[in-house]
C-alpha cells in the first residue's frame, strides 16, 4: 500500500490523496489535455475552456507518481495544435502528442508535428469539430497520410459508431487507438454489440484501447465506478498487451469538483485484480511501445 503523505491540491482534481498502491517508475498518463489562455479557442467552440496549464498538470504528476504523458489536442482548438506543441516543449522528452488536423493536411505540416514528438492523430466523431461533420472518408484519408510516419489514428466515437465503422476501422493501414473505452455504456457492458466489436478489433492485433473516461457513462460514479467494473475487467483480461491508461485531466466533460484522479488510478488497479505486473504493463510497457518511449 502507498503510505506517502497527501499531496498538495491540484486544479481540476478533487482531494489530495495518492493512489492506494504507488505507481511504477515511468508510469504514463496516456490521455490528458492542456488548456492555456495564451492560445485562442477555435471560433467553432462555444464553451469557455478551463485554465489547465502545464504547471498545474505537473502537480498532478507529482500526486499520482506518473512521469510520462501524452498530450491530446482538444477539440477546443480546432486544427490549431500550437497549445499542445507548446506543452510538449515544456514537458520535454517524457511527453508525446496527439494532434488534430483536417483531411487536407499537407505532408510538410505532418513532418513539422512529428519533429515536436507528435506520434498520432485524433479523429473525433462525438463533439463539434471545426470542419463540421467527421466522416469515415476523412478517417481513411488521414490514416493513409500518416502511414509513412509510423503514426497511429486515435478515434473518439459513440458505441453505435464503433459498430457501424467496424469494417473500416479493421482495415486501416495504421494502428488504431480507441478513446475512452468507446464510451460503452456499463448497462450494456460485455453483452452489448459495441464490446463484441471492440473485442474483435483487439483480437485482430492492430487495435489499442484507452482505459480512460470511465466517468462518462457510469451511473454509480466515484470513487469506484462500480457499474463499469465488469467492462473494465473484461478488457484487461482480453488484451492486457494493448491497453493504456489515461486520466483525461482536466475532465472537461464532468461537473467541476467531481473527479479524483487518484480514484481513477485505483480503479485501474481494481480492474487488474491487484495484479501489479498487469497494471504496470498497462502503465509502462504498453505506452512505451505505442508512443515510442524508452523501454525500461
Amino acid at each position: 500500500m502507498n503510505h506517502a503523505p497527501d499531496a498538495q491540491p491540484v486544479p481540476h482534481s478533487v482531494g489530495t490523496n495518492r493512489p492506494a498502491t504507488a505507481l511504477p517508475a515511468d508510469a504514463c498518463d496516456s490521455h490528458m489535455h492542456i488548456f492555456d489562455p495564451r492560445f485562442a479557442a477555435s471560433p467553432h467552440w462555444k464553451r469557455h475552456p478551463p485554465r489547465a496549464e502545464v504547471a498545474a498538470y505537473r502537480l498532478l504528476q507529482q500526486r499520482l507518481g506518473t512521469s510520462r504523458t501524452v498530450v491530446v489536442n482538444p477539440s477546443t482548438y480546432g486544427t490549431d495544435n500550437a497549445c499542445t506543441l507548446d506543452a510538449l516543449a515544456q514537458l520535454g522528452e517524457c511527453a508525446r502528442g496527439i494532434a488534430v488536423v483536417g483531411q487536407d493536411v499537407a505532408d510538410d505540416e505532418l513532418d513539422r508535428l512529428a519533429a515536436h514528438r507528435v506520434c498520432g492523430l485524433r479523429v473525433n466523431f462525438v463533439t463539434p469539430q471545426s470542419w463540421g461533420v467527421t466522416t469515415a472518408q476523412m478517417l481513411t484519408t488521414l490514416a493513409r497520410k500518416v502511414a509513412r510516419l509510423g503514426w497511429h489514428i486515435q478515434v473518439f466515437l459513440q458505441p453505435e459508431q464503433l459498430v457501424e465503422l467496424a469494417p473500416i476501422l479493421a482495415a486501416l493501414p495504421v494502428p488504431l487507438v480507441i478513446d475512452h473505452m468507446a464510451r460503452i455504456d456499463p448497462a450494456d457492458g460485455v453483452d452489448g454489440a459495441a464490446f463484441a466489436v471492440a473485442r474483435r478489433l483487439l483480437d485482430g492485433g492492430n487495435t489499442w484501447m484507452k482505459l480512460s473516461g470511465v466517468y462518462m457513462r457510469s451511473r454509480d460514479g466515484a470513487p469506484a465506478y462500480q457499474d463499469a467494473f465488469a467492462l473494465g475487467r473484461a478488457l484487461v483480461k482480453a488484451a492486457p498487451e494493448r491497453l493504456v491508461w489515461g486520466s483525461d485531466w482536466p475532465h472537461t466533460t464532468e461537473t467541476p469538483g467531481t473527479v479524483n484522479d487518484a480514484d481513477l488510478a485505483d480503479v485501474l488497479s481494481a480492474w487488474c485484480d491487484g495484479a501489479t505486473a498487469v497494471r504496470d504493463r498497462i502503465l509502462v510497457d504498453n505506452p512505451a511501445r505505442l508512443y515510442g518511449f524508452a523501454m525500461t
